[in-house]
């Protein structure tokens, strides 16, 4: 399970890349992120969340029960150990696991709200006319200063 859920960060730490910088792939990942979250998809996604989810309260659990008996025992156990470590290392892969699929969430949402944001603008300078009561979008161009 651990090997599953490195390759499961790997992939959601470079999907967060791709979405920080601005490349044709990024491109690409929006596309099919709005796919994904377009249909029976959002359902399979929510419950694969929620499997995971589970499981994790599940290993926070196990952490908790096993370090009470280690407590009430009053010496460690090689085994407790061993299962201890197994379980906190579940625990933390799959809570940062959540959390980068939030991370990956949020950014989707953001960069499409800037990119509607940067449509919606583009179509009131072209409306307008190229004046200069509506800065420049591109960093490269220079504006006005008096």
């Amino acid at each position: 399970m651990t090997t599953l859920l490195f390759t499961m960060l790997a992939i959601e730490a470079g999907m967060i890349m791709i979405l920080l910088f601005h490349s044709p792939l990024r491109n690409l990942v929006m596309m099919g992120l709005d796919r994904l979250k377009q249909g029976r998809g959002l359902v399979t996604t929510r419950t694969i969340v929620a499997t995971l989810f589970v499981v994790f309260v599940f290993n926070v659990y196990s952490i908790l029960k096993t370090q009470k008996r280690m407590k009430d025992v009053g010496s460690t156990n090689p085994t407790d150990q061993v299962l201890m470590a197994n379980h906190v290392l579940e625990a933390s892969l799959m809570g940062f696991c959540l959390f980068l699929g939030l991370m990956i969430d949020r950014l989707h949402y953001y960069v499409k709200e800037l990119w509607l944001l940067r449509k919606s603008l583009k179509v009131v300078r072209n409306h307008i006319g190229d004046s200069d009561l509506i800065p420049s979008i591109n960093k490269n161009k220079k504006t006005h200063e008096t």
